[in-house]
């Protein structure tokens, strides 16, 4: 779903959380949570978390300390 569909039915009332039963959203905030979450699941936005290959110190700081 677009963003600015999203928003549209945010502003008229219309955008529900979890299933179309459920409760109405009321805050702009939830409702672009809604939008991010629906874009990550069609794969069209970043949001993912980094591996934990990407985390620990950085070549600087082990060519510095003489860690291999």
């Amino acid at each position: 779903m677009p963003s600015n569909e999203v928003m549209h039915k945010f502003g008229k009332g219309n955008l529900r959380s979890g299933s179309k039963n459920g409760p109405q959203v009321k805050n702009r905030k939830q409702a672009v949570a809604i939008m991010l979450s629906e874009k990550r699941n069609e794969g069209k936005h970043g949001g993912t978390y980094k591996s934990s290959i990407d985390t620990g110190p950085s070549k600087e700081f082990r060519k510095k300390k003489g860690i291999k």
